[in-house]
């Protein structure tokens, strides 16, 4: 087909850019192609290690194991060895174990746990088990599979989420029509709690953030697991649980004696108490409806003076981030929730949505890693 003015110019143009990227340039350029398209290997061989207990097996055998001792604590038949060690070597690299090589004249490679495996590995390896998390994370049906059809939806004009339109309902009505599902995200937020308000109520500059409270309570709180925590921290607070009576039916019987459970829903009414706890709830929900719940927030604390503020743990993307790794962790989770209308916001779309509620000021504290704490005032 002959060059029109039009695509003569725009091959001459193109020609030209590339005659300004040098040979490394292209060579990386080539690398990254190559590591976006298997990046999905990394996820897969991270979930096979989870599903095969290999952090609790290297626990367990003393937090250092060979290929031959992960064989006989996991199950892995002994032929398929050679496979476990590509396994491994795949799991070294992006960071999830530590590989000891062998000493001069050696053979055997032994197997360490790093700080992201223990938390992994349960039985005491580190303060919390976040291994729940994982499992909602990459729950097939539910997380994975449904970023399948993220192009159909994307050019269609649906106004439901993903979500709703690859399963046919929203995630919060799943919870009451799928045990599993309900089972799975509670105990996944229970165990991201465990780790984040362990990791808090340790450091004082945070822990300062709850010890001026008489009474807190903790919307959208599940099984309790942050709202104890707080009560086992600080007696002296009053803590309490609204949520859902899917969420709180299967809570630990041992919370109900630390804290109080209410069935109810966050739109129509939050009780009083000088702190409202929203952790992983705001990212949840679109705007519009995130400012109905601070609204009902509102209602429920007394003024500033009086010690009343909203107490938000979620991220602030952008904000307050040391690494690369923190940073993708943020767009990720933005991502992860973009399946069912939730966002990951920025600093401005945060103060967006509490000016609209009626709020007057807010602060922000990073905390672990790519979270924050945000304290809203009235």
């Amino acid at each position: 087909m002959p060059f029109t003015a039009k695509s003569s110019k725009h091959y001459i143009s193109m020609s030209r850019v590339q005659e300004e990227l040098s040979t490394q340039d292209m060579i990386r350029g080539y690398v990254e192609v190559h590591n976006h398209g298997l990046s999905y290997i990394k996820s897969m061989a991270f979930w096979c290690a989870i599903q095969l207990g290999i952090p609790s097996a290297i626990h367990r055998h003393g937090g250092a194991a060979t290929l031959l001792d992960l064989v006989a604590e996991t199950g892995i038949d002994p032929s398929k060895v050679r496979y476990l060690r590509r396994l491994m070597r795949v799991l070294t690299v992006s960071g999830l174990f530590a590989a000891e090589q062998p000493v001069a004249g050696g053979e055997t490679v032994v197997y360490k746990l790093t700080p992201a495996s223990r938390l992994l590995a349960g039985g005491g390896a580190a303060s919390a088990d976040i291994s729940p998390m994982v499992h909602l994370l990459m729950r097939n049906t539910t997380s994975v599979a449904t970023y399948f059809n993220l192009e159909e939806w994307l050019k269609g004009d649906a106004t439901a989420s993903l979500f709703e339109t690859v399963h046919g309902m929203t995630p919060w009505t799943m919870t009451k029509d799928d045990a599993a599902y309900n089972k799975v995200l509670n105990e996944a937020c229970a165990a991201d709690s465990d780790f984040v308000l362990d990791t808090v109520l340790k450091e004082p500059g945070l822990a300062r953030i709850f010890s001026g409270l008489s009474s807190l309570v903790d919307v959208g709180g599940g099984h309790g697991a942050a709202a104890v925590a707080v009560a086992r921290a600080f007696p002296h607070i009053r803590c309490s649980v609204l949520d859902l009576e899917q969420a709180i039916s299967e809570a630990p019987a041992d919370h109900a004696g630390t804290v109080q459970f209410i069935s109810g829903d966050m739109f129509e009414y939050i009780p009083p108490a000088d702190g409202v706890l929203l952790k992983f709830v705001l990212h949840c929900w679109d705007d519009d409806s995130s400012v109905k719940i601070l609204r009902q927030c509102k209602k429920a604390i007394p003024a500033r003076e009086a010690g009343g503020k909203v107490i938000i743990m979620n991220m602030a993307v952008g904000y307050g981030t040391e690494n690369k790794t923190a940073d993708e962790a943020q767009v990720w989770w933005d991502m992860f929730m973009m399946r069912h209308v939730g966002i990951e916001r920025e600093e401005h779309e945060w103060k967006k949505i509490f000016i609209e509620a009626g709020f007057s000021d807010y602060k922000i504290t990073p905390t672990v890693g790519f979270q924050s704490i945000i304290e809203v005032f009235p």
